[in-house]
């Protein structure tokens, strides 16, 4: 079969199930409105807290520089912090749903930029491609991140993918590692990648990758060895793993939901027409996970619930399991495409389709 390499922009089929989509968005909007006011002081509280948690477990290893576990300890609890401001607080302010005004939204998001992410770069990965085009090769930015990844089965195949069902889990540990340090770079200055179809950097953008990254390092590596007096030997090994910790939980809750054999990986023709109406392509492109308690919920931003962000995504993380309800019954009631699946399963799914994509000829090909 031949291969895929330049997909055309996807556009979405206008289907039957568009008011299907309609009715449920009302049960929806009648769940939300029945927990709003409860569920408005714990987005608010936890805009307050998680912050805070971070930069002040940083302080609390500057005041107990001479105590290496300690340090050691509070930069993994660091690492830890940084995805659960990610998940509950970053990308909710890039969806727009911790504050009314918009302004706030935009404000609060620096916060990123200040825990050493690109906040521009990241809205425009995230909302424009990922949420617009989710697993349709050449659009959605979170997949096509590393041609030592071949996630999408119609990829273009280089002789080292037959390995990487052997090494990109080895290589996990250094994912944040790679988004922060030169990721965010390869967008801002490789105009062939994916951002640039849909966004022309403004020049001020740059000179704030410049200062907030400088910020990071200066508070994370710089102050430490050259102010507080640490060793090399101590931040470093701190900052590697700060980073391992945050790579390791970010990726068991990022991979599940969407890369895994259980998701379809849609293709435009030649004129850029999908194969399904938007509604149907996010439940075939999205699953949800089974577990669910209340640290997920509170701490990782109800992920488990990962199709409700994505039929819904200008709704806050806290209604996701008072919506997901709705979901489920209204796609059994309609005999939609609805998964939820356990999180080992997902994640062993996540390994199957390293494994598949690492041939030329893999399953995805022989059934299409």
């Amino acid at each position: 079969m031949e291969m895929f390499t330049k997909p055309a922009k996807p556009i979405y089929r206008k289907l039957q199930d568009e008011e299907l989509f309609l009715q449920l968005r009302t049960k929806v909007n009648n769940a939300i409105s029945s927990l709003q006011l409860h569920s408005t002081f714990l987005i608010y509280f936890k805009a307050i807290l998680f912050p805070i948690l971070y930069f002040g477990a940083w302080a609390l290893a500057m005041v107990f520089s001479s105590y290496k576990v300690a340090i050691l300890f509070l930069y993994a609890f660091m690492g830890f912090l940084l995805v659960v401001n990610y998940l509950t607080l970053i990308h909710e302010a890039v969806h727009g749903t911790i504050f009314q005004s918009k302004k706030l939204n935009k404000i609060y998001v620096y916060i990123f930029d200040l825990m050493g992410a690109n906040s521009y770069i990241f809205r425009v990965r995230h909302v424009r491609l990922h949420h617009n085009y989710p697993n349709v090769m050449g659009w959605d930015s979170d997949f096509e991140q590393s041609p030592i990844a071949r996630v999408f089965p119609h990829g273009e195949f280089k002789l080292w993918h037959k390995y990487q069902h052997i090494y990109l889990p080895v290589l996990y540990p250094l994912y944040l590692l790679n988004w922060l340090l030169i990721r965010d770079f390869k967008d801002y200055f490789n105009r062939k990648k994916l951002v640039w179809k849909v966004t022309s950097i403004p020049s001020i953008e740059y000179l704030k990758l410049i200062l907030f990254k400088f910020i990071f390092i200066a508070y994370i590596i710089l102050i430490p060895k050259f102010i507080i007096g640490l060793s090399w030997a101590t931040v470093i090994s701190a900052f590697l793993i700060m980073m391992f910790t945050a790579s390791i939980i970010s990726l068991i809750v990022l991979l599940p939901p969407h890369a895994n054999l259980d998701n379809s990986f849609p293709l435009p023709d030649h004129n850029g027409k999908m194969p399904s109406s938007w509604f149907f392509h996010q439940l075939s492109c999205t699953n949800d996970v089974e577990e669910d308690n209340w640290f997920i919920r509170f701490f990782m931003g109800s992920f488990n619930y990962h199709i409700a962000h994505h039929l819904f995504p200008n709704v806050h993380h806290v209604y996701y399991p008072a919506i997901s309800k709705e979901i489920e019954v209204f796609a059994k009631q309609h005999k939609l495409p609805y998964r939820k699946i356990k999180l080992k399963k997902a994640l062993l799914h996540h390994y199957d389709l390293l494994k598949n994509n690492a041939f030329h000829e893999n399953i995805f090909e022989e059934t299409m």
